[in-house]
């Protein structure tokens, strides 16, 4: 038996069936006293009680995003309305309309009418160039719920625990989890082949360049937009439409691939909370392998 095989595996189902594994709370039941309790106590005090920092609305920054084609369109319409005026401007002033170098009012004009040219094809492109718009994917690949059946159930519960967390609160559709040379979790969509999910291979996965650049750097990688990067092909039992990952090291000894719906999908606060994650799960790790 090798030891990166995945082996010893019991579905998900048949632990929850015999009581081997107790579902972890999904972080929408947690009471929200809180919050309730802040709100009752600025009812009570009024407003006037609250002395902090109040939150600024940017009315601008809202209005431009309300009104983009508006916004891309007005350079066009300031051009041509500039345009208009200096026309206007020469035909009832009385000069000639034919350019004069000598005229201190021609150059004027002629410095005016390649300001509102330079505006008009300025709103052009900006009508021309928009960002593209990003999405959420649909996972192309099957559901794959597979754990190590030799793991404590206080650890299974807390690996659980991070794959609900996760899934809930992030883009994560993914989550595939190799520690001491073996793939302790793999949940979520995973590419098939056939009707069944990949299994890892995690000989293969610890001699690529993203696991052993991970844990040469201790520190987490955030691969944005998957299809960028030529080390996709290492990660080859994700959905073959994956968008994004996160590579998250656990200690020295493992590593956590958490695999997104949507390109730019994790925020700066997710990788901050993946990072505490990852520190959790390897101090459980350390105690049973």
């Amino acid at each position: 038996m090798e030891a990166g095989n995945v082996v010893g595996y019991i579905p998900l189902k048949q632990q929850l069936q015999k009581g081997l594994v107790h579902s972890p709370p999904r972080l929408s039941s947690f009471p929200r006293t809180l919050t309730v309790t802040a709100k009752a106590s600025l009812s009570s005090q009024g407003e006037s009680g609250y002395r902090g920092p109040k939150p600024r609305r940017e009315w601008i920054a809202d209005w431009v995003s309300n009104n983009d084609d508006l916004v891309r369109s007005m350079p066009i319409y300031v051009g041509g309305l500039s345009l208009l005026a200096v026309l206007f401007n020469r035909t009832v002033s009385g000069i000639a309309p034919v350019a004069d170098a000598s005229s201190s009012q021609s150059r004027a004009d002629l410095l005016t009418l390649g300001l509102a040219v330079t505006n008009i094809l300025n709103g052009l492109v900006w009508l021309s160039i928009r960002p593209k718009s990003i999405s959420v994917v649909n996972p192309n690949g099957v559901e794959c719920q597979r754990i190590a059946s030799h793991l404590p159930d206080f650890v299974i519960s807390e690996l659980l625990w991070a794959w609900n967390s996760l899934s809930d609160v992030t883009c994560c559709r993914s989550l595939v989890i190799v520690y001491d040379g073996k793939c302790i979790l793999q949940i979520g969509f995973a590419f098939f082949n056939g009707s069944e999910a990949v299994v890892v291979d995690t000989n293969k996965l610890i001699e690529g360049s993203l696991y052993q650049g991970v844990l040469k750097s201790a520190s987490q990688s955030y691969l944005a937009n998957l299809s960028l990067y030529p080390g996709k092909s290492e990660l080859p039992f994700l959905p073959s439409n994956t968008q994004a990952v996160i590579l998250q090291p656990l200690g020295d000894k493992g590593i956590a691939i958490i695999g997104g719906d949507m390109i730019r999908g994790f925020t700066s606060s997710d990788q901050a909370w993946i990072t505490l994650i990852g520190e959790k799960l390897d101090a459980t790790l350390t105690k049973v392998i």
